[in-house]
């Protein structure tokens, strides 16, 4: 079995926000410049409509760097959320990478805190992003994690995935059908 993988069925899929459903735009407090990534709402359409639990598990550095506060973070996730159709749990980890908090991804705290606020155990969720940290923090919680590259993604990252896929559909569409990318 492959160890990035979890054995059993995925309950809930948890994305990483920046780069992965929406254009990164770096300590974006702004609503008004959230943009949907290609095939972001219809990721989530395909995760609800499947009876998928969804979240978002998003590192936000800006709030500990005082780039951003913390109802700048809110307002952009509740103005992705409202673009996206609606996600069931929403956690992000405020902290600088240098405070070595547990919730920053690659930790596994956001994902094993989405898991229980989900009412799920770990190993039933995914977790797809768009860096090595997201999948990182999917096998440190016990969770399958899915590495969806776009142009700022490491090469090294892409070389360590234990699973990447071309694009967010096609992932989805995986993690639907149960089988590897």
């Amino acid at each position: 079995m492959n160890p990035g993988r979890s054995a059993r069925p995925v309950t809930a899929v948890l994305f990483d926000r920046d780069g992965t459903l929406v254009v990164d735009v770096p300590y974006n407090g702004d609503p008004d410049r959230v943009r949907l990534l290609p095939g972001a709402r219809q990721a989530l359409e395909l995760v609800r409509g499947a009876g998928l639990a969804t979240g978002v598990v998003s590192n936000q550095s800006g709030i500990g760097r005082g780039l951003v506060s913390h109802a700048d973070v809110r307002r952009v996730n509740a103005r992705t959320d409202v673009l996206l159709g609606g996600v069931d749990v929403w956690l992000y980890c405020p902290h600088p990478p240098e405070a070595g908090c547990d919730c920053r991804k690659p930790r596994p705290g956001l994902v094993l805190r989405a898991a229980r606020l989900l009412g799920r155990v770990p190993g039933e969720c995914a977790v797809v992003g768009d860096i090595g940290a997201d999948v990182a923090a999917a096998r440190s919680a016990g969770a399958r994690g899915v590495l969806v590259p776009n142009p700022a993604t490491r090469p090294e990252e892409i070389a360590g995935a234990p699973e990447s896929a071309p694009d967010l559909l096609t992932a989805v569409r995986t993690l639907l059908d149960g089988d590897r990318p």
